[in-house]
């Protein structure tokens, strides 16, 4: 009675693997849809300056595609952002406090700027960046960095490298 009782405990936790593996092979199946997100420098604004402790604030926009049938959110955007070649600094953009259903939601063929906050401190690095930034000179902008795209049942990470 012993074995029988090994075997059909065996056996369950088998089956329960099986289930496991199903459930991640069907989350999976998303993964190729979601690696086609497409990611754009979007406009990017002055908000504010702070003269007095060199550091201004700037709105960098993001504008993100869906190009396939998969509806899906954005969790989070890392990146790294530069001023006529010149790296101004880290920032990123995130929703990943925000419930799925609280995030904007891309549904098939769409398109939209996701805005994020960027804090420029003023370096002898940057100098002649945040001079051109502040003074409202033509500056362009690029990125790059991690895009992190969610459906219900996956997660996809994406590097970009992207300008104006």
């Amino acid at each position: 009675m012993a074995l029988q009782s090994k075997m059909i405990l065996y056996v369950a936790i088998g089956g329960l693997l099986a289930m496991l593996g199903g459930i991640t092979w069907y989350a999976s199946l998303d993964n190729p849809k979601l690696a086609q997100v497409e990611i754009d420098m979007g406009t990017v604004k002055l908000v504010s300056e702070n003269t007095i402790e060199g550091k201004a604030r700037l709105d960098v926009g993001f504008v993100i595609k869906n190009p396939s049938d998969k509806t899906f959110t954005i969790s989070r955007i890392d990146y790294e952002l530069f001023a006529n070649g010149v790296s101004i600094g880290k920032s990123q953009y995130s929703t990943e406090d925000v419930a799925m259903p609280g995030r904007a939601a891309f549904y098939p063929n769409a398109e939209i700027e996701l805005p994020s906050p960027f804090t420029l401190t003023k370096t002898t690095e940057n100098a002649d960046a945040y001079t051109a930034i502040t003074s409202k000179s033509p500056v362009v902008y690029s990125a790059k960095g991690l895009v992190v795209v969610e459906s219900a049942w996956s997660l996809v990470e994406k590097e970009f490298n992207v300008s104006q």
